[in-house]
């Protein structure tokens, strides 16, 4: 694993949508990259559907 997150992404990532399967995939996804889960996720409801919020991270060889 390298330092820097492919395609130029950033290191930090707050990904948002529905809560749902192209949400699920999204976050999947970006797993799948090396990022990885930063916190819970947060749940809202918009008035008509339940919206949620997940950060990633990319994981850093500095010691932290």
């Amino acid at each position: 694993m390298t330092d820097r997150p492919p395609n130029g992404l950033p290191r930090y990532r707050v990904l948002t949508g529905p809560d749902d399967e192209a949400f699920c995939r999204r976050v999947s996804q970006a797993l799948d990259l090396g990022f990885r889960l930063h916190g819970s996720p947060a749940v809202t409801f918009n008035g008509e559907r339940v919206i949620v919020a997940q950060a990633l991270t990319w994981p850093s060889s500095a010691k932290e």
